[in-house]
């Protein structure tokens, strides 16, 4: 049996690869196989070229291979394509009804009927059954758990869709069988692995799970890829979890409903793009002015203006750290997978009330399309739901008038909403006392200005330190954020296995720069490389501004499509000594 295999499935938007991807994605997770799958897809609702690809494997994955070893082809280009991606070992499925004249190599063409036999059984929708159960029978893999699956999805839409469904199943499975029985046998042969499945996630999905945790009750946005599958997943559990979920007529609506909500007392949430975030940039500063917690989740894709709106970059980290007007602090978190995700969402939450500032989690396309299998469930009894509140006695037994932006020690006014008590809650957009009332004299300027900035001297106490992977010693360092972490992970463990001197260092933190819990990592090091989704190198040029250490070598990819693993174990290779 296999310990690992690659899909890609091509075709064009509308022929339904991306629902053979997820059946197959969720098959295997549930048969316990590790699942990693990437997407690369035009921004059209219907036509150009896409990809789905799945990788499966015995072992923990985080990245997708370079190598294809079942080609899942539901139109000509594909194969036109992609041929020069398969090895000698490689299948080629496809449907030989439809897609003629090839230059055919013995046993690696496998042709279905996929349409013909969808047609048998009911209707051109259940080619993509057909196309599923067909895989399925080409590697060996037990029919049960498909047909398990399809009674599960369609059981709402009654039993004449699941007999439909069972049959084109049955098949394309018999299909599959019986033209690699002629073959006298395929290359592949895979089975479950066991019968305790394992969580199918994405990294949208898990900042979704972890803002319910941690108690979010208004999530709003407007629809904007990568941003809008959080929008969806919160608006399907609204009802279950009793949330407020508003699709906004634009960005400017969104993050102002988001800082109204906040101002109400309850826990607000907003998502959106680069280009939506330049839209909310305005209502960033509103709610540094008036001390007001919102986390704000933005997806990066490359711009300018739209830019490639369906594909990934990480071109964003210095217009969130600089972007409003004025001067006030932020804390901007960078997820590298489903589980940071989840725990850093929670976070966002608890340091965007502690302090009365935005929290931005940035994340990109790359992270949102891609589906990873989790080794332990995320675990909501590890997530505190810290408010800070004044509680209705305290407001009660108050002497005098409440003051909303009142002056301490550590800048931070203790906070209330309107309607908890008698007391008055008042702030403004404009400058203003401790009571929220509009002034122009300076001295309370001045207060009011070193009240915000004191804020990023307290809050280095809540840094969290970038993680480090590897030897503490190596000569070698590999730097990322983010998103990279899964493609830099097994490009390290490439380069360990070669006997390279290498280490890796991850940040999820990305401002307030995290300088002190960084020197040591960076220093006494040959030779320090920064792998970034950009044009630029901006973490890169981050370090040295707070750190005055310059990065030997930027490795900056800003075409749209991430990173591959052993592209990047190659190119630093070639630089570091054994």
């Amino acid at each position: 049996m296999e310990k690992e295999l690659t899909f890609k499935i091509g075709g064009e938007a509308g022929q339904g690869l991306v629902t053979i991807g997820d059946i197959l994605s969720k098959l295997f997770a549930r048969g316990g196989w590790h699942v990693f799958t990437s997407q690369d897809y035009e921004s059209r609702i219907r036509g150009g070229h896409n990809i789905f690809q799945i990788r499966i494997s015995q072992d923990t994955i985080t990245a997708m291979a370079d190598r294809v070893d079942i080609l899942i082809a539901l139109n000509r280009k594909t194969i036109d394509l992609h041929l020069s991606e398969l090895h000698n070992k490689s299948i080629v499925v496809y449907d030989g009804e439809k897609i003629k004249d090839l230059a055919k190599e013995k046993g690696r063409f496998i042709s279905i009927p996929m349409n013909r036999l969808a047609m048998e059984s009911g209707g051109t929708i259940l080619a993509n059954t057909v196309a599923v159960a067909a895989v399925l029978g080409v590697l060996g893999y037990e029919r049960k758990s498909l047909e398990q699956y399809l009674g599960s999805f369609f059981r709402k839409k009654g039993e004449r869709v699941i007999e439909q469904n069972l049959q084109a199943a049955q098949k394309g499975y018999k299909e599959g069988v019986r033209i690699c029985e002629e073959k006298g046998g395929c290359a592949f042969h895979i089975q479950p692995l066991s019968s305790q499945g394992k969580m199918l996630i994405t990294v949208n999905e898990a900042i979704a799970l972890g803002a319910l945790a941690a108690g979010c009750k208004f999530y709003t946005a407007y629809p904007m890829t990568p941003s809008t599958g959080i929008l969806t997943y919160m608006a399907s559990k609204a009802d279950l979890f009793g949330v407020v979920v508003e699709q906004a007529e634009d960005e400017i609506a969104a993050i102002n409903m988001a800082i109204g909500a906040s101002f109400a007392g309850v826990r607000a949430m907003t998502g959106t793009s680069g280009g939506g975030f330049s839209l909310m940039v305005e209502g960033l500063s509103l709610t540094a002015m008036t001390e007001t917690p919102v986390v704000i989740f933005l997806g990066q894709r490359p711009g300018p203006a739209t830019g490639l709106p369906t594909r990934t970059e990480q071109a964003e980290l210095k217009f969130s750290i600089f972007a409003g007007h004025g001067e006030f602090p932020r804390l901007i978190l960078a997820p590298g997978n489903p589980e940071d995700a989840f725990y850093l969402t929670a976070h966002a939450f608890n340091m965007a009330e502690k302090f009365q500032i935005p929290v931005i989690i940035l994340s990109d396309q790359y992270l949102a399309d891609c589906y990873f299998t989790l080794d332990k469930a995320l675990d909501p009894s590890r997530i505190s739901i810290d408010r800070h509140l004044l509680s209705s006695e305290e407001l009660q037994q108050m002497e005098g008038d409440y003051k909303r932006h009142a002056f301490t020690e550590e800048g931070i006014s203790p906070r209330a909403f309107p309607g908890q008590s008698f007391q008055l809650v008042m702030t403004d957009s404009d400058e203003h006392d401790e009571c929220g009332h509009i002034i122009e004299d300076r001295d309370t300027r001045n207060k009011e200005v070193e009240k915000r900035i004191k804020k990023w001297k307290i809050m280095r106490h809540d840094m969290l330190s970038p993680s480090f992977y590897g030897h503490l010693r190596a000569r070698n360092l590999l730097i990322c954020w983010g998103s990279t972490w899964g493609i830099v992970s097994e490009a390290l463990n490439k380069l360990q296995d070669k006997g390279k001197d290498i280490a890796m260092l991850h940040f999820r933190q990305l401002w307030p720069f995290p300088v002190k819990q960084v020197m040591d990592s960076l220093t006494n090091r040959d030779r320090l490389f920064c792998i970034e989704n950009n044009a630029t190198g901006q973490l890169a040029d981050l370090i040295r501004s707070k750190t005055g250490i310059l990065i030997d070598r930027k490795i900056c990819q800003a075409n749209g499509r991430p990173f591959l693993a052993q592209y990047l174990a190659d190119s630093i290779e070639e630089e570091v000594l054994s």
